[in-house]
């Protein structure tokens, strides 16, 4: 289950992650294809071409719902994905009109 503030890091390539918006439940957050490990882990495998878009440094990831949020401290190679869809780029809050 994952927590808000928990470290992560992608199995297959170089990305690290920090958990900011925790779902309730348990899912299953990949990146590049295979699950995520903590940050102190040992990872092995190989990138799912099929799950290679990247991840940029200092962008927040979201899906649909809004009930996951994932930080990426360092870039990768993989593209991350809950329950096998695809998390976007949050974009930034529109600013209130000044009319």
């Amino acid at each position: 289950m994952l927590k808000a503030g928990s470290r992560l890091k992608s199995a297959v390539c170089s990305s690290e992650l920090m958990v900011v918006v925790a779902p309730e439940g348990d899912v299953n957050l990949t990146c590049g294809g295979a699950p995520v490990i903590e940050l102190g882990a040992d990872g092995a495998g190989e990138l799912d071409p099929a799950h290679k878009g990247g991840t940029q440094m200092g962008k927040r990831y979201t899906n649909e719902a809004g009930d996951i949020e994932i930080l990426c401290t360092k870039p990768g190679e993989g593209n991350l994905a809950v329950d096998g869809t695809a998390l976007e780029i949050k974009g930034a809050k529109p600013l209130p009109s000044s009319d």
